[in-house]
């Protein structure tokens, strides 16, 4: 029995669409609502059964477009904002050279250069007390400076400017020579710290040949020092007062916790001051020599 033509056509293609499937490639059907006005044999655009059977590439391995870049984050802003360009940096503060307590020959030399200019009026001793600092500041007050009363790099470099180099004679002055007083009897024999509260003097003797003198300072009216003839007791090279936190170098104690030692105040500051009782020496030098020839138990007088 012969079959009809359409059912043939038919039965061909479904067996090629199972062929398709099973060499791999892949359908896929769109439905073609104007399918039935295509269905013309050898058309080539239609099957007579109102589908279009299209073919698909196979799937690559590998993809077909390059891979997006990823995008970049957005800047994240800086937490600082810029300086301007027109900004300038804070200038740097000046830096302490000298200032109260200090010690030694560049105190000396600043104390002669304030005296070239009328600023300082006593000889340099080497100490920055308060009559140093008093000068500082009275010259900084002058140039327009901060009255800080301490020398930093600009007051120093302002007054090498404004000066000279001291010579030797300015940076230590001749002292003026005074007549020895007259000892004390009591000073006589012996090895003897020979005080007088009169001359404000101290001499070094030994059996009434005096070896050395120096200025000395007393106690104020409040803290006097006491009079009379003692011995010492014991020394201390670089004591410091316990009772008033100072120092007290070459300390030689005499009386309980009066002793005869070097005072930077009295250095610094001459007689406009006055000790806690001690008798104090301002030439380091002379006191250092004594120190050494001292002895403990070595006598002590002291009278107007």
């Amino acid at each position: 029995m012969r079959r009809p033509r359409t059912a043939t056509l038919r039965v061909a293609l479904a067996t090629g669409a199972v062929l398709a499937v099973t060499v791999g490639c892949s359908a896929q059907v769109v439905t073609d609502p104007a399918g039935a006005a295509d269905d013309k044999p050898g058309s080539g655009t239609g099957t007579g059964t109102g589908v279009r059977i299209e073919p698909t590439e196979p799937a690559s391995s590998s993809p077909s477009a390059e891979p997006v870049a990823a995008s970049k984050p957005p800047a994240t802003p800086s937490a600082k904002p810029s300086k301007s360009a027109s900004e300038k940096p804070a200038p740097p503060k000046p830096k302490t050279v000298m200032a109260s307590g200090s010690e030694g020959d560049q105190v000396r030399e600043l104390q002669a250069r304030l005296r070239q200019i009328a600023h300082f009026n006593r000889a340099p001793t080497g100490y920055y007390g308060s009559v140093t600092a008093t000068a500082v500041s009275s010259f900084q007050a002058k140039r327009g400076l901060p009255r800080t009363g301490t020398t930093d790099t600009v007051t120093w470099q302002k007054l090498l400017g404004m000066t000279k180099k001291p010579t030797a004679a300015e940076l230590r002055p001749p002292a003026a020579v005074k007549p020895a007083p007259k000892p004390d009897p009591r000073c006589m024999t012996g090895r003897v710290l020979c005080i007088s509260k009169n001359s404000r003097s101290l001499s070094w003797m030994i059996d009434g040949k005096v070896l050395s003198t120096m200025d000395v300072r007393f106690g104020s009216q409040y803290t006097p020092t006491r009079e009379g003839t003692f011995n010492v007791g014991w020394k201390s090279r670089d004591h410091v007062s316990t009772l008033y936190d100072t120092p007290m170098p070459y300390a030689m104690f005499f009386s309980g916790g009066q002793a005869v030692h070097y005072s930077a105040d009295f250095a610094a500051r001459g007689y406009s001051g006055a000790s806690h009782g001690c008798v104090n020496v301002r030439d380091k030098k002379k006191i250092a020599a004594l120190f050494d020839a001292v002895r403990t138990g070595d006598k002590v007088v002291v009278y107007k």
